[in-house]
């Protein structure tokens, strides 16, 4: 019996010999894997080090280099990207669910004050000019335009109804709810729909077209437009918000309001419909082929410069995995979108806010 114990002893602690290496070994990481996590810490040094640059820099009151907000985007790009690629490689550095409702395979919740600050720098460097023309109801008139343009396009009441509460959801995406901003990232791209000088234009010659069914539909929103022209008069509309939002609208999206039905249709979930909408201002000729197709979430595009627009507003940008996709289904873009989804829930509490008045 002695000898039996014995035996069986040596057999348990050969056990634990064998198991204890097993772990070792499992702990140890291969070459990828030592390589990805380098390089995820590259890219959270390099993001830390912008956020600091850029936060001395304005709390000096130091001249900002042109397009301030680019190295920041850049950096936070590539500090998603960096993680996204380590979790491939080491799906066990997956965390917990973060506050921004990013995947968490492809954000570290440890550094969301990082974010906060990116956020908070932002706000800084898009603040609206000083003869910007705030509205006391901002969220209101978007809605309110955006109702009467699809009425005056002859949509029924309650798909009159989504386009307003799909327009505010562009508005959350193109700069947060928050009215007149510049634009870090563009000299071009300005105020609440961060439009160009050109796309200003074309919706405003657009409103005046049917300004005439707009009053007809709604005589006291087109009074409040008349007061609203007058008080724009001589200056840049797109830093007037009622004028920015009804002349951003008129321009990309009001033509694509006579397809509300049919979209409800297809995408019965409201944030698909706004990401949508989204895509209307981010590639508009691939997305208006896509509705025109009759099988939209199977439309594919293919084009490389389509797929680089996609990829400079966050849409499959994040990861070699992602990066290295040269095509998608507009069904895989709206998956591909997560990122707009905060943006677009709080679209859709405000909403609700205010149809309850």
């Amino acid at each position: 019996m002695p000898a039996r114990r014995h035996a069986i002893a040596a057999l348990a602690a050969l056990g634990l010999i064998f198991s204890a290496s097993a772990v070792g070994h499992a702990q140890t990481p291969n070459p990828k894997q030592t390589e990805a996590l380098a390089t995820y810490e590259h890219a959270l040094g390099d993001f830390k080090s912008i956020l600091a640059e850029r936060r001395g820099q304005i709390d000096a009151k130091q001249p900002l280099p042109n397009l301030p907000g680019q190295a920041l985007y850049l950096a936070r790009v590539a500090v998603i990207s960096a993680y996204k690629d380590l979790t491939d490689a080491m799906p066990s550095r997956i965390g917990r669910p973060n506050k921004f409702e990013i995947p968490p395979a492809y954000f570290d919740a440890d550094i969301e004050p990082l974010i906060d600050e990116y956020g908070r720098l932002f706000d800084i460097m898009e603040a609206p000019p000083a003869n910007a023309q705030n509205s006391a109801t901002p969220f209101k008139d978007v809605v309110d335009l955006a109702v009467a343009i699809a009425r005056a396009k002859g949509l029924a009441p309650d798909h009159a109804q989504a386009a307003g509460r799909i327009s505010l959801g562009l508005f959350f995406a193109e700069t947060n709810g928050k009215q007149n901003v510049r634009n870090g990232r563009s000299n071009t791209y300005m105020g609440s729909f961060q439009t160009g000088p050109s796309e200003d234009r074309n919706g405003h010659r657009k409103w005046e077209a049917i300004k005439a069914d707009i009053a007809a539909v709604d005589p006291e929103l087109s009074a409040r437009d008349d007061k609203e022209e007058a008080h724009a008069r001589g200056t840049d509309h797109r830093f007037n918000h009622w004028t920015n939002v009804r002349d951003g609208l008129m321009n990309a999206h009001a033509e694509v309001f006579r397809e509300i039905p049919a979209i409800v249709k297809t995408l019965p979930d409201p944030i698909d419909q706004m990401k949508l909408f989204e895509l209307i201002q981010i590639v508009p000729t691939p997305t208006r082929s896509a509705l025109k197709s009759g099988d939209l979430l199977n439309y594919r595009v293919s084009s490389p410069t389509i797929m680089k627009h996609l990829r400079n507003n966050s849409i499959f940008a994040f990861g070699q995995a992602d990066r290295a996709r040269s095509s998608a289904s507009f069904r895989e873009i709206l998956a591909a979108m997560w990122l707009f989804n905060r943006k677009f829930e709080r679209a859709m509490a405000k909403y609700a806010e205010i149809r309850g008045r």
